[in-house]
């Protein structure tokens, strides 16, 4: 029975069936949000969540190529292939909730989080509704198991976890997407366009939620936040920051360039 917050995320992250974890995630969020949830409690998160048998999972190195033209196929891995990281991120927003309860964050924090939950379960649900109406679903392609490796390195702090996951991977997502929605509408795909222009933006405040309390955490230690993070980053994260970076959208979250540029390839 699930009636503190860490229940609530313990039973998202040991739920493998991709729809049942949205539909427990949007539930718990709208329960943490009316108040129905009252307490953080103290149950600890599971190592690895949950996973469903399809798709196969595979190393990033033996994932086929996605092509960047505008075929069927190639379009139906593209939405899949982000499906699979909406998934691996409602995952990533429920662990950062309980995993780090014990450091004292203003509630404004955990309200941040289960927020970004929420809305990476309505992404997932909008991606896998997208994949149905072109004859496809997710688990019908293989993904990759890279994307929990940053909760596995950075579990022992949250300035590391926040360093890398939202300013730096959803940052990247920030990054990439212009292009891809620009490419799905020169390639006659005007609906998965627009998907990810709303996910883009919405992306936006996940990266700024992040800046925002990557800032107070520095804060409340006394150190240098653009040190700070340059520090954990080259740390934490193996893939190295690549150009060119969508200043715009990082600037719209907060994320000015004295943090990524100096230590950019």
């Amino acid at each position: 029975m699930v009636t503190t917050l860490c229940d609530a995320a313990v039973a998202v992250l040991t739920t493998a069936a991709p729809l049942e974890k949205v539909r427990l995630t949007r539930e718990y969020a709208a329960a943490w949000r009316d108040g129905r949830i009252a307490g953080f409690g103290n149950l600890l998160p599971p190592e690895r969540p949950a996973r469903p048998e399809r798709p196969p999972l595979m190393l990033p190195r033996d994932m086929p190529k996605r092509g960047r033209g505008g075929s069927a196929q190639n379009r139906l891995a593209l939405l899949h292939a982000l499906a699979h990281i909406e998934l691996n991120a409602i995952d990533l927003a429920w662990d950062i909730v309980c995993r780090f309860v014990g450091e004292g964050m203003p509630k404004g924090f955990t309200d941040d989080w289960v927020q970004v939950a929420d809305d990476e379960a309505r992404h997932f649900q909008m991606l896998e509704e997208r994949l149905n109406q072109l004859g496809s679903g997710y688990g019908e392609l293989p993904a990759h198991d890279g994307l929990w490796q940053a909760a596995t390195t950075t579990a022992h702090d949250l300035a590391a976890r926040l360093a890398v996951v939202p300013m730096v991977l959803e940052a990247r997502g920030l990054d990439v997407t212009p292009e891809t929605v620009r490419r799905l509408r020169e390639f006659g795909d005007a609906e998965s366009a627009t998907l990810l222009q709303v996910i883009h933006d919405e992306e936006i405040t996940h990266v700024a939620a992040g800046r925002r309390w990557f800032g107070h955490l520095c804060a409340k230690r006394g150190v240098d936040p653009v040190e700070t993070w340059q520090d954990l980053v080259k740390r934490y994260f193996r893939g190295g920051l690549k150009k060119p970076f969508n200043v715009t959208s990082r600037q719209a979250a907060d994320f000015g360039p004295e943090f990524y540029e100096p230590i950019a390839e």
